[in-house]
């Protein structure tokens, strides 16, 4: 039965909603003012507030903005005989659920508590879910319960304990820096500095240089000495994020460094013992650039003494609603909007959908359709999907030879380009990829503007 507080200085109206009130079977307690109402929000914990703003004393809405600052506001429902527009936008700006006008509407009054209510019980859940997620299935922020992603937080547990270099390899989006914070976060090292490193941000040159450090006078614009990541990490964790962007001439220093665990400055020939882990990360097909000459065997294999591989969103669907309740919590929370309402339609296509930018897409999907939703539903048509895309096909409707991965990508990433009209911007925001990565995809499979979207033979995309 859910708790409410009634707030206002007139007795009969507090005894007519009192009355009203329990006979829908509510428990109801009163207050007569601010000071009297932060007492029954200290010993009661209301699930929902209905308060008068003009009341003796301290006034409504600055009761309302206290409560919201401290972070103990439930959802509250301002009534007042005064509903000019700067007061309703001000209980509005200061966390007010509703706000309703004497007289009051017994009708609009019964549907706007039993809401606010729903809306007291689902925030209860959803803090529920999220501390039961970080118990169960989470490690800095990876959510799931599926075999793929439990096999993950195995491999982490296993690794975490030991200074093991390791090679974390999935498609962009999947949250690899997320499993270098967690082995690192989870090491007995966890106190010392994880420092990552985007590879491919850098010229070859620069990346030496950031890694190595360099000495005064080693290269034009060399003015000083400066330290490289290798050494300002110390025993903490180094990530070499997009190892596979590295050029072979970095890759045989960065071999040395594994083998003999030190490394020299850019100028400087004393070595310097290197204290870190090192985590890699790629999503590269690493074996079939080491077929092609372009990315070394034998630092492959120093890299991978354990690998753990991160699964596509699309392999482990089943985490899908988990991964949406977390993020619509951290957007709700971010963008201070109430979108807690997911239809079993707008899930249906959630989950159907096969996220080629992987989680990060998702979480872009669903900031995108927070944004534009009116209420508190996550409405399908403010996602970024298109029609058709959302259910998977059965069995009947899948053409055998559109098996392969890249075929899909290539396909999607053509459609995208093309609903954009080519505008690389907006297509780097729906698939959530960044700039470069979109490039070396239109060059990979040699997208054109002339090209025309293919529709499969039998299927009804």
């Amino acid at each position: 039965m859910a708790q409410l507080l009634v707030v206002d200085d007139d007795r009969s109206i507090r005894r007519t909603l009192e009355k009203f009130l329990s006979e829908q079977g509510y428990r109801v307690t009163t207050a007569v003012d601010a000071v009297d109402a932060r007492k029954k929000v200290e010993l009661e914990t209301p699930d929902v507030i209905l308060l008068d703003i003009n009341l003796p004393g301290k006034d409504g809405l600055s009761l309302l903005k206290e409560l919201k600052s401290e972070g103990g506001l439930p959802p509250t429902i301002i009534i007042s005989a005064h509903g000019d527009m700067r007061t309703t936008i001000q209980a509005i700006q200061y966390g007010a659920y509703d706000y309703l006008n004497k007289p009051l509407d017994i009708e609009k009054l019964k549907i706007t508590v039993r809401r606010a209510v729903e809306s007291a019980e689902l925030s209860k859940n959803l803090r529920h879910f999220v501390a039961e997620a970080a118990t169960d299935y989470q490690i800095d922020n990876i959510i799931g319960k599926s075999a793929a992603i439990r096999e993950v937080f195995k491999a982490i547990g296993a690794v975490s304990t030991t200074k093991a270099t390791v090679l974390i390899s999935g498609e962009s989006g999947t949250g690899k820096e997320l499993v270098a914070r967690a082995i690192h976060f989870n090491s007995p090292e966890r106190d010392q500095p994880f420092v990552a490193v985007n590879c491919s941000a850098f010229s070859s040159g620069l990346l030496e240089s950031e890694l190595f450090g360099h000495v005064k006078g080693a290269y034009t614009g060399a003015v000083s000495d400066k330290d490289g990541r290798f050494r300002v990490v110390g025993s903490g964790t180094l990530l070499l994020d997009e190892i596979g962007e590295t050029s072979l001439e970095l890759q045989v220093k960065l071999l040395r460094v594994l083998q003999e665990r030190t490394f020299e400055r850019v100028g400087d020939n004393r070595p310097v013992p290197l204290q870190a882990r090192l985590v890699a990360a790629t999503n590269r097909d690493l074996p079939g650039m080491i077929r092609k000459g372009t990315f070394r065997e034998d630092l492959y294999y120093r890299l991978k003494v354990v690998e753990i591989r991160l699964p596509a969103l699309r392999e482990r669907r089943e985490d899908i609603p988990l991964l949406v309740e977390h993020l619509l919590a951290k957007i709700n929370l971010n963008l201070h909007k109430r979108v807690k309402y997911v239809p079993d339609e707008t899930m249906r296509i959630l989950v159907g959908y096969d996220w080629p930018g992987n989680v990060r897409e998702l979480e872009n999907a669903l900031t995108r359709a927070v944004v534009l939703s009116k209420g508190e539903i996550l409405e399908a048509s403010a996602l970024p999907i298109f029609p058709g895309e959302g259910a998977p096909p059965s069995p009947g409707d899948r053409e055998p030879e559109l098996t392969r991965l890249k075929d899909v990508e290539r396909r999607h990433i053509l459609k995208m380009l093309a609903r954009t009209h080519w505008n690389k911007k907006r297509t780097c925001e729906l698939l959530a990829i960044t700039r470069p990565t979109l490039d070396k995809k239109i060059r990979d499979y040699g997208l054109r503007p002339d090209m025309q979207v293919s529709t499969p033979a039998g299927t009804n995309g």
